[in-house]
């Protein structure tokens, strides 16, 4: 995979888990603001228009007062209240949306329908306002108590209150909050990759083409300076083809000093052993000439000759007695031949030595000496 493929992997894995977290802490703290502000309003509301229904709570405690139900229609037109239940000090039905309940004990309401609002038993265990949650509703239940002067409870209002609004609200700042979240990291992204491909990826692409052009002759390597860690790289692979030119070309000198060392000791050696009159030629494992005793016609003085070159070319036995020599080293294979239009008596044997450096001898003796 590519360092750009890899790149835009790790980063939209990123993105999207770090947009998870945010999601889940942007949704709590949404829907914690929105319930809490749902909470407070509807809080104010009945704290505004309290006054009103403890003066009625009061001055009659047997019947709802018009002050009192101008408060309760007041909230009922508010469209995120769904039900409210109003009791007095002693547990009864002070106002209910079924007329049929008015005056009920609330035990009794209980009993007979399945309204059970848990929050007025806690203001009447606690006589604090209480607002609890409906489990699986979007409701909450929500009870204030009216107290007199000797902290006595007078009256409860119960309401239940719809959260659909704030949750509406909370879905569409998450939406927001998705569609910011992905502008954001196309804004963050894009520069990041301009970079990325701009000053990474383009200049080791650039310097990767520059490796493959370097030449074996003068190993340098065609790259523009640069000062960053790129720049950093290249100025490495540049001394790392110096130092292979160099040992190179020291290998290369060792070679030519052994080649010539090896030919000094063949030109002593068969001086010395070979019979008058014989012509001698050194071929390596491949019948490259390596050294002979007499003039070679070549082209060119560092051209390399092949034993076809040497021998005449339809000679196919001298060519079978290197192969059986090559097949057993140390071992003389002789025959009668013909070389360069003479009849000779041809020796070939293969020097093999633990190095597996392999030279083989051919020697031309002539039959007339």
């Amino acid at each position: 995979m590519k360092l750009t493929s890899k790149w835009f992997v790790w980063f939209s894995l990123i993105g999207i888990y770090v947009m998870l977290l945010g999601g889940v802490f942007y949704y709590n703290l949404f829907k914690w603001t929105f319930d809490e502000k749902l909470k407070s309003e509807v809080l104010e509301m009945v704290t505004l228009k309290s006054p009103e229904l403890m003066d009625g709570l009061l001055r009659n405690a047997n019947a709802i007062t018009f002050d009192e139900y101008g408060v309760i229609e007041f909230l009922g037109n508010d469209k995120r209240i769904i039900d409210i239940l109003y009791l007095d000090g002693s547990g009864k039905i002070r106002w209910f949306k079924h007329s049929n309940y008015l005056g009920a004990d609330f035990e009794s309401f209980v009993e007979e329908t399945s309204y059970n609002p848990q929050s007025i038993w806690q203001v009447y265990r606690t006589g604090r306002p209480a607002i609890i949650k409906v489990k699986k509703e979007p409701l909450y239940d929500i009870a204030i108590p009216f107290k007199a002067k000797g902290e006595d409870i007078i009256g409860v209002l119960n309401l239940r209150v719809s959260r659909e609004g704030a949750n509406k609200i909370i879905a569409s700042a998450m939406r927001k909050y998705v569609v910011g979240a992905v502008l954001v990291l196309l804004f963050l992204g894009i520069p990041l990759w301009l970079f990325l491909k701009l000053y990474i990826v383009n200049p080791i692409i650039s310097l990767s083409n520059s490796i493959e052009g370097v030449s074996s002759k003068s190993f340098e390597i065609k790259f523009g300076a640069r000062s960053d860690e790129v720049g950093t790289l290249a100025r490495s692979v540049a001394g790392l083809l110096e130092k292979v030119r160099r040992e190179l070309e020291f290998v290369s000198g060792k070679e030519d000093q052994i080649r010539v060392h090896e030919n000094k000791w063949w030109e002593v050696v068969l001086k010395s052993a070979a019979p008058k009159n014989t012509k001698a030629v050194v071929v390596d494992e491949d019948n490259n000439v390596l050294f002979a005793n007499f003039e070679l016609n070549k082209l060119d003085p560092d051209q390399k000759l092949h034993l076809l070159d040497v021998i005449d070319t339809e000679r196919k036995d001298v060519v079978k007695m290197v192969a059986m020599a090559m097949e057993n080293p140390n071992t003389t294979v002789e025959a009668d031949t013909v070389f360069k239009s003479q009849p000779v008596h041809a020796k070939v044997v293969q020097v093999e030595s633990k190095g597996r450096l392999r030279r083989i001898l051919i020697l031309f003796e002539s039959k007339a000496a």
